[in-house]
């Protein structure tokens, strides 16, 4: 049974996040789709951190400043994706993504081998309110994802 999903999110073999037009999820819990407005995509591996909030579990990804909730981790990784997606969309239709990076402290380059780099976590302690109060103030737990950009 596949369930389909109303959000541009994408897993695939629960390492690679692509922003899809076309998605499904499997009984299994992962994401698959394709994205059909770009032909590349920039692989970059973003930390997520993983902590509880009022009951909740939450996702964020500091790297973009975008977050997920739910009461299991899966809803929360879902909801992180979803939100993640949301952003890339946004961005990419408003011609904002680059300019969205760079004020997150995102590296932009004119380079086809490496034209974008995320913040360090230290850069991001240093300028990310949201961050710096969830590194101070609760237990967490820090892993990193695959995560294939629009380019």
């Amino acid at each position: 049974m596949k369930l389909l999903l109303q959000n541009n999110i994408s897993l695939q073999n629960n390492k690679h996040f692509y922003p899809p037009k076309t998605h499904t999820m499997n009984t299994g819990g992962k994401l698959t789709g394709t994205w059909k407005n770009r032909q590349h995509g920039l692989n970059v591996s973003l930390s997520i951190i993983s902590f509880e909030d009022s009951g909740s579990i939450v996702f964020y990804c500091p790297a973009l400043d975008v977050s997920g909730y739910g009461k299991s981790d899966s809803e929360a990784e879902h909801s992180l994706f979803t939100s993640m997606s949301e952003f890339f969309t946004y961005t990419l239709n408003k011609n904002t993504f680059l300019s969205e990076l760079r004020r997150l402290g995102w590296t932009i380059r004119n380079s086809k081998r490496k034209p974008m780099t995320p913040p360090t976590m230290t850069r991001l302690l240093e300028e990310n309110e949201n961050f710096s109060n969830i590194f101070n103030k609760f237990d967490f737990k820090k892993f990193d994802q695959q995560v294939s950009l629009p380019v």
